[in-house]
C-alpha cells in the first residue's frame, strides 16, 4: 500500500508539472490544479481565475477523499485502516498547503475553507493499521514457512513505525528475521587421488562472501554452531588434480653481428696514401664479423584441478544446479648462457644471460600456487548460482 501511494505521488508531481492549473482540474487531477493554483496565487493573490480553480479543486478533492475513506470504514475490513490513514494524511497534507494562501480575496468575496483536525483521525486509524500489521505478523509467524516470516518481518516493522510502543515487538522482528533469513553452507570436497595441504582448502574458502550476502540470504563457510540448520548446501567438489613432471627444453640459437672493426688508408697505384680534394687522407672503414651462440634453457611445469559445483536444496531435498570447474597454474623460468663473443648480442639477449637455473617447485607448491586461479573460478560459479538461492 506504502508503494502505490509512492507511485501516486510521483505520478501527482509529474502531473503538477506539466499544464496549466485550469487544464489540470478539467483533467480531473485536482491536486495537481491545486498546486499550480497556490504556486501562481502565492505571486499574485488577487488572481481571480486561480482562485476559482483552487476553490473547485480543493472542494472535489476533499469530497473525494471522504466519500472514499467513508466507504473503507463500511466494508470494515482490518487491512483498510493503512490506507484510511494515508488518506486522511492526504487531506491534512493538502489543508496545510492551501492554508499558505488563504483567506482570499474574490471580488470582495473572501474565499476560505473551514478548518479541520485530522489529527484524531489520523492517529486512530495510524494504531488500528498498526494492530492490523501487529496481528497479521503473529499470524503469518505461525506458518514457519521462509516466505510468511519474511513478509511477517515487514509488518511488524511497519507497526513499529506506525506506533513503536508494542511489547516485545523488537523481538518479533528479530525473530521474523532469523526464520525468514536463507542459510547457505559452503564446503570443499576432495575426491581426488591427491589429497591437498589443509592451508590449501583454508585458502579456498576465504571467499569474501560477505559480499554474497544479500537480505535474507548469508553464505558460510564454518559452521556456526551444531544446531544450526541450513538451507542450502555448496559444495565444491574436487575431482581430479593433476601435477605435470619436471620437464626441461633447451633451445640453440647462433646471433651473428658484424661490427666495425677499424679502418685502412686507401693507396693508389705506388702505394702512397691517397688524399681528398682538401687534402686529408682517404679511409675506409674495416668491419668484422661476430657470432655467439645463446643457449636457453625452459623449465616449465603445470597444475590443474578439474571437478564441479553442485547447489542443493534442503527443504525440499533436490540438486538445483551442478556447474563444472577448472583451474590452472603454470610455472614457467627460462635461463640463458653465451658461448662466444657476446658483443654479437642485443641488449635484450644479454640481459637473459643474467638468468639461471631455478629449483622446480614441488608438487604440493604447485598446488597451492593453483588456488588463487581456483577460487576465482569458484567465487565466479557462486555468483552465477545465486539465481537459485533465495
Amino acid at each position: 500500500m506504502k508503494r502505490i501511494v509512492h507511485v501516486i505521488l510521483i505520478l501527482t508531481i509529474l502531473l503538477a508539472a506539466c499544464g496549466s492549473s485550469k487544464k489540470q482540474l478539467q483533467k480531473g487531477n485536482y491536486d495537481a490544479a491545486i498546486q499550480k493554483a497556490v504556486k501562481q496565487l502565492r505571486k499574485d493573490p488577487k488572481d481571480v481565475e486561480q482562485i476559482d480553480i483552487l476553490n473547485q479543486a480543493y472542494k472535489v478533492a476533499n469530497e473525494q477523499d471522504n466519500e472514499r475513506i467513508r466507504m473503507l470504514k463500511m466494508e470494515g475490513k482490518p487491512n483498510s485502516w493503512d490506507e484510511i490513514y494515508l488518506v486522511y494524511k492526504g487531506l491534512n497534507d493538502r489543508q496545510s498547503l492551501v492554508r499558505t494562501v488563504t483567506p482570499l480575496n474574490m471580488n470582495g468575496r473572501s474565499v476560505d475553507f473551514p478548518y479541520v483536525d485530522y489529527m484524531p483521525d489520523m492517529v486512530n486509524a495510524k494504531r488500528k493499521a498498526a494492530d492490523f500489521y501487529y496481528t497479521h505478523g503473529d499470524e503469518l509467524m505461525k506458518s514457519g514457512i521462509k516466505e510468511s516470516c519474511r513478509q511477517a518481518f515487514a509488518e511488524y516493522v511497519r507497526a513499529k513505525e506506525y506506533v513503536g510502543d508494542y511489547e516485545g515487538i523488537d523481538n518479533k522482528i528479530q525473530d521474523a528475521k532469523l526464520r525468514g533469513m536463507s542459510r547457505v553452507f559452503v564446503s570443499i570436497q576432495n575426491n581426488s587421488l591427491l589429497k591437498f595441504p589443509k592451508e590449501f582448502e583454508d585458502d579456498l574458502l576465504a571467499l569474501d562472501l560477505p559480499r554474497l550476502n544479500s537480505e535474507w540470504v548469508e553464505y558460510y563457510t564454518q559452521n556456526i554452531n551444531d544446531n544450526t540448520q541450513y538451507d542450502y548446501y555448496i559444495n565444491v567438489n574436487v575431482k581430479k588434480i593433476m601435477v605435470s613432471p619436471d620437464q626441461s627444453l633447451q633451445r640453440d640459437s647462433i646471433i651473428k653481428k658484424r661490427i666495425e672493426d677499424g679502418f685502412t688508408y686507401v693507396l693508389d697505384k705506388n702505394g702512397n696514401v691517397m688524399r681528398d680534394s682538401l687534402g686529408n687522407d682517404i679511409k675506409q672503414t674495416k668491419y668484422k664479423n661476430l657470432q655467439c651462440a645463446l643457449v636457453e634453457t625452459v623449465q616449465s611445469k603445470f597444475c590443474q584441478i578439474d571437478g564441479d559445483i553442485d547447489v542443493i536444496q534442503m527443504n525440499p531435498n533436490k540438486e538445483l544446479v551442478k556447474d563444472p570447474i577448472r583451474a590452472q597454474s603454470n610455472f614457467e623460468n627460462i635461463s640463458s648462457r653465451a658461448i662466444g663473443d657476446i658483443q654479437a648480442l642485443d641488449a635484450k639477449q644479454l640481459e637473459r644471460t643474467k638468468t639461471s637455473i631455478v629449483p622446480f617447485p614441488n608438487d604440493k607448491e604447485m598446488i597451492i600456487r593453483c588456488s588463487e586461479s581456483l577460487k576465482r573460478t569458484i567465487r565466479g560459479a557462486i555468483q552465477n548460482d545465486r539465481r537459485f538461492i533465495y
